[in-house]
């Protein structure tokens, strides 16, 4: 349709998956005596380019247009501004980044080379192939201990050893919840005087001694208020943790962190992805302290709380020289042996989080069986190791999800907590049209507004969410983390849900 279009030029991406536009234009003749804008630089990740392999696409596409300009794949403010101001990186590992400044730098020598011949940029592509070839044979990019364990992975590493049903009336006898359990999905306010905390940390103002009772003491009040409110699971409400893909980066080895590197999320919301470069493993605990110092301070279950393999990709600049499904399965392992150290120390409940699951999804219907395939089996691959009587959660955000029901069913959650307010408990009947047969939090209480809703409304939600799915297997819950609220808000809309939920349950028809 394009081609045949009365239009004097088209912009294309021509990397990563989007290569195949190289072979969908020339099936269709190209796009003679017209202007083709050629995407060979990527503007979505920060490796440099690899300009011996530009230039031979960029061959190919001069005899399938009437004229070719070089430009990134996209706009380029989904790439960190310069990546010579991350001094803090090895010089080495640096030559291996591009970031707008050095794309741009990349776009203007390969038009150079295509316009004036490719004599003219001869030094620069060898230092290109030199980058690149450093970059493989870095200790970073290939661990040897990370690799034999990926390629011993099993199928039965990522299925759990018994089915839904039997481990559901394990971790009731062992949880003993009641009807319609209440809990939240992780976060609570990030307040102005924890941020304040974790820049004079970072700064040298406070040593990491005060720093750490700073945290204890915000664990304290999120554990006595939840306890206060009535809910039955809880969280310790993360406050250490600025971001939840960067800090489980920082802890994992393959990974990278920039100080520079801020990206446009979403209006005036940014963030700093980091770099996923290398084999990546856990040399230590990451969560361990604090989910089991939260738990000595109650006798109800409190959640460890991981963010998931896929959104560790998704959410991060991925290394660009292996499929991201072997990358994804590194991640998982790594997780998994969090979730083995958390079982091991009592935790009896344990999200893994994957907002970015269906966000991922590729927008070529023909990739998207393998994506789920792999997807999938990262998060099995992350939870299956636990006993049947632990209970695994997981949590997505807002999204279609009517395409990937099977996966969510792939998954093998025990529970699985959806953002459903807005839509009134529309993914609720969605999964129940599927046959979903576990449990089930659709939330209730729509964290993106600052408005509380009151008792009558949250139980009208529940209300809905029981004519799609049993009470035996719903829970009440937030549609998301409460990071982004104020503590007022927090405060009245759990207590809120609280009564709604105890309200709920003592209906008749309950």
């Amino acid at each position: 349709m394009l081609a045949a279009a009365p239009i004097d030029g088209l912009g294309l991406d021509f990397t990563g998956p989007a290569e195949a536009n190289l072979e969908d234009l020339a099936a269709v003749g190209g796009l003679p005596g017209r202007r083709l804008v050629a995407g060979v630089v990527d503007g979505r990740n920060i490796w440099v380019n690899d300009l011996e392999r530009s230039l031979s696409t960029l061959a190919t596409l001069l005899g399938l247009a009437g004229r070719v300009d070089v430009a990134a794949s996209c706009s380029l403010l989904h790439v960190p501004y310069d990546a010579e101001l991350e001094t803090d990186l090895d010089p080495g590992v640096r030559r291996w980044l591009a970031f707008a400044r050095q794309k741009t730098a990349e776009i203007v020598t390969l038009t150079r080379g295509i316009t004036r011949g490719p004599h003219l940029i001869a030094d620069l592509v060898e230092d290109s192939k030199a980058a690149l070839r450093a970059r493989a044979e870095s200790a970073l990019t290939r661990a040897p201990a990370v690799r034999k364990r990926t390629a011993a992975i099993t199928e039965a590493d990522a299925r759990r050893s018994r089915p839904y049903a039997e481990r559901a009336a394990a971790q009731r006898a062992r949880l003993k919840p009641p009807l319609l359990p209440t809990t939240t999905i992780g976060s609570f306010p990030q307040t102005a005087d924890l941020r304040a905390a974790r820049a004079d940390l970072r700064a040298g103002r406070l040593d990491q001694a005060a720093y750490d009772e700073r945290v204890a003491a915000e664990i304290r009040a999120v554990i006595a208020f939840q306890e206060e409110a009535g809910l039955d699971v809880l969280v310790h409400g993360e406050p250490e943790r600025d971001d939840m893909v960067q800090y489980f980066a920082e802890r994992l080895d393959g990974y990278l962190a920039t100080r520079h590197g801020w990206v446009q999320s979403y209006g005036t919301r940014h963030v700093r992805p980091p770099i996923l470069a290398g084999d990546v493993s856990r040399p230590e605990p990451m969560t361990l302290r604090w989910t089991t110092y939260a738990q000595s301070l109650t006798g109800r279950p409190v959640k460890g709380m991981l963010t998931g393999p896929v959104t560790m990709l998704a959410w991060s600049f991925v290394r660009d020289d292996q499929p991201l499904a072997e990358t994804a399965r590194q991640v998982a392992l790594a997780l998994r042996d969090e979730v083995a150290d958390l079982e091991a120390a009592g935790i009896a409940v344990i999200q893994v989080d994957e907002p970015a699951l269906r966000e991922t999804l590729p927008l070529r219907a023909a990739a998207r069986p393998a994506y789920l395939a792999w997807a999938t089996e990262a998060f099995r691959l992350a939870t299956s190791g636990v006993r049947d009587d632990t209970q695994i959660h997981t949590h997505m955000c807002y999204a279609e999800f009517g395409e990937i029901l099977g996966a969510i069913e792939d998954l093998d959650a025990d529970v699985i907590s959806l953002e459903a307010a807005r839509s009134h408990m529309q993914v609720a009947h969605e999964l129940a049209g599927a046959g979903y047969p576990r449990e089930v939090g659709p939330g209730v209480y729509d964290i993106h507004s600052p408005r509380v809703p009151d008792v009558d409304e949250l139980t009208a939600l529940l209300r809905e969410g029981l004519a799609a799915i049993p009470i035996e297997r719903l829970w009440a819950n937030p549609d998301c983390g409460l990071k982004t609220r104020a503590w007022d808000e927090v405060r009245r809309s759990l207590t809120n849900l609280t009564i709604a939920a105890r309200r709920v349950r003592e209906e008749p028809s309950s």
